[in-house]
């Protein structure tokens, strides 16, 4: 082992993923909270600084910020620094023997119990002249506040070794403005700096937004043929009206012929079925071009600036894979799998074929001319003023492709979003978050009983998957109609809406979930009737029965509340009824909370008693206090921490109570 005489050690210091080797994320102006165990032999006092800077690597940092720790207690020290714009910054942690402040401690206690520290002090005077000697080769010619500190460390210096009252020199000594210039110029002696450890500041959407999902060809006034993006485009108002920010499109490209599917992903289609926009590409062109029938690159550029001016951002699906009739299998055919008799296999998941779609190969002897044609294609959407992605299958292709793709993109384009469509093993979905996508879809869809609920957030906002995993709780799918919604009916859709809505910052719906469209393609199945995936789905907007108003107020109280975004605190409340579900979320700085009640049962009324945490929310004291429904407008006086709440399917599947504002002193 090699020699090494720096005496301070550093160990677990968090946040941390994996040793350092992924950056944890944050959105800007979100605190990064450090923590880090530092401690040293004996008993000398400690300096230990959260440095951190801008950049991730020497061409293009910016100079460090230092900031002290503060000692909690069994030597764990904390700092935290608000990065205010999107990037990477890299963060260590400085620790060292603070000489001077351990010299100072020892003349105070030889002092207090009445010893001579006549010598203590000429020790001190020498370190201060060491510190003035530091500051005049360091400072800058002309700096007049260095100056400044220089001629009072040598005047204090020249006095405490000279032959005034020994009382005199000790208090000198003692004075804080010593402490203050000796702190800033006295070079630490063996500072030990940490491995550096990096932060990924994203925009605020990339961590607080509501997605609406819409297949554009389905909005077309002429059931027998599809929507033009122009036609689509009207939608838009109503979309952002219902307080959407993200409309997300599936795969827009031109669709292939060989192998299409028909309704219902029944084998041959007929003439004029539509065929899935997942089996991408045809002869008018592949993953950078449009299907003719929504129309041209410019009509797709008119959407997404209408998009802009209705306040919504609009997110396209990316899925590498082809159809038969992709440009790539007769320019690139070595970038797919074939069989023995050198025919192109087509995708499988036994029982299910499908014929309509290629998978690339991405351990072809081209796959860094694969990665890079890859690459390429979420810079041409970029380029056409799409900023957000949700990445087909992820899980199905190499995890080092998806952290080297993220990173050549947002090195061009640090506001880009990725989300991962991972319905995958834990650890692989977990994998894809680390790597760099942005957020994550989740298990939420199958978590539906109080005790699965309340374990899988737990997991989700208060252990290590907090730091880098960003939920994004989509209600339903086109892939997705989880029995819950078909057996339940409309107060099941209420029910998932507002829990998507409230148990996380980011959470989705695809379009017909507010028509409460809930039949599966056969029982046992979460595949839709009539899947839009395959065919038109022309739709009755207007519809009196529609969720519309629900979902309107609800995404309002989320813009409206500051404990619904990201690095709030959601905390589960205790009922007596596992039927019911009660759960707070609470602002950063604590100034915020809302209390959600929610009956898990679509079929029956719930009732029973809900804790709240009066005492930590200062309502304690009060002979009672009000609670405001947001859904209703409704004011309700509560009394004490537990009070009585009745849910009824078909008329109140949920409150989210706005409680009383923190008096001022208490807020953290």
């Amino acid at each position: 082992m090699q020699r090494d005489r720096r005496r301070v050690i550093i160990e677990q210091i968090e946040p941390r993923i994996d040793g350092g080797r992924f950056p944890i994320k944050r959105i800007e102006g979100q605190p990064v909270v450090v923590e880090a165990d530092v401690f040293a032999d004996s008993h000398d006092v400690l300096r230990v600084l959260l440095r951190h800077r801008y950049g991730r690597s020497n061409g293009d940092n910016e100079p460090w910020t230092d900031l002290t720790m503060t000692p909690l207690g069994n030597d764990r020290w904390r700092a935290a620094f608000r990065p205010p714009t999107t990037g990477y910054v890299e963060y260590v942690v400085v620790g060292w023997v603070d000489h001077f402040e351990s010299w100072r401690h020892g003349l105070r206690a030889k002092f207090d119990v009445g010893d001579k520290v006549s010598s203590e002090l000429l020790e001190g005077a020498g370190m201060i002249r060491v510190a003035a000697s530091y500051l005049a080769r360091s400072a800058k010619a002309g700096d007049r506040e260095a100056e400044a500190a220089h001629a009072r460390l040598v005047e204090r210096a020249a006095r405490l070794d000279s032959n005034s009252p020994e009382a005199d020199r000790v208090t000198l000594a003692l004075a804080d403005e010593l402490a203050a210039d000796m702190a800033v110029w006295y070079p630490p002696l063996d500072p030990v700096v940490s491995e550096s450890l990096f932060v990924r500041v994203e925009r605020e959407q990339a961590a607080f937004a509501a997605w609406y999902e819409m297949f554009p060809r389905s909005e077309t006034p002429d059931p027998d043929r599809s929507a033009t993006f122009d036609e689509a485009a009207r939608r838009l108002p109503a979309i952002a009206a219902m307080g959407f920010d993200i409309v997300y499109l599936p795969p827009i490209h031109p669709i292939g012929t060989t192998g299409r599917k028909g309704p219902n992903n029944t084998p041959g289609a007929k003439p004029g079925d539509p065929g899935s926009p997942w089996a991408i590409g045809g002869p008018d062109g592949g993953h950078t071009g449009v299907h003719s029938e929504l129309g041209t690159l410019a009509d797709f550029d008119r959407f997404v600036a209408a998009a802009g001016e209705a306040g919504l951002e609009v997110a396209l699906d990316i899925a590498f894979q082809c159809s038969p009739d992709h440009p790539w299998v007769r320019e690139h055919p070595e970038w797919f799998r074939h069989r023995p008799d050198g025919t192109i296999k087509y995708a499988e998941n036994p029982p299910k074929k499908y014929q309509d779609i290629f998978p690339l190969n991405f351990e072809c002897e081209a796959w860094q001319e694969l990665w890079e044609a890859l690459r390429d294609v979420f810079l041409f959407w970029v380029d056409h003023d799409v900023k957000t992605f949700r990445v087909d299958n992820p899980h199905t292709k190499p995890f080092r492709f998806w952290e080297w793709l993220i990173a050549e993109v947002q090195r061009e384009h640090p506001d880009t979003v990725f989300l991962s469509e991972a319905f995958t093993r834990p650890k692989p979905m977990r994998y894809l978050a680390k790597a760099g996508f942005t957020q994550s879809y989740t298990y939420f869809t199958w978590r539906n009983t109080r005790a699965e609920l309340i374990e899988y957030f737990t997991e989700l906002h208060h252990t290590e998957v907090r730091e880098y995993l960003r939920p994004n709780l989509f209600a339903n799918t086109p892939d997705i109609l989880h029995a819950f919604l078909q057996d339940g009916g409309r107060p099941a859709f209420e029910i998932r809406l507002v829990l998507a809505a409230t148990l996380g910052s980011l959470y989705g719906i695809y379009s017909g979930f507010e028509l409460a469209e809930n039949v599966p393609v056969r029982p046992g199945s979460e595949e839709y009737l009539h899947s839009e995936k395959y065919q038109l789905r022309p739709r009755d907007w207007d519809h009196p029965e529609s969720l519309a108003p629900l979902i309107t107020r609800v995404n309002a109280l989320r813009r409206a509340h500051p404990a619904f975004r990201p690095g709030g605190r959601l905390t589960f409340h205790r009922t007596d009824n596992d039927a019911i579900l009660c759960y707070s979320r609470e602002s950063t700085d604590g100034t915020d909370r809302v209390l959600m009640v929610v009956n898990l049962d679509p079929f029956h009324m719930q009732h029973g008693w809900v804790d709240v945490p009066v005492d930590r929310w200062q309502l304690g004291g009060r002979p009672s206090y009000p609670v405001r429904d947001g859904l209703t407008g409704e004011t309700f006086e509560w009394r004490g921490p537990h009070n009585y709440v009745r849910l009824d399917p078909g008329v109140r599947a949920a409150h989210i109570f706005e409680l009383p504002a923190l008096p001022e002193t208490a807020r953290r």
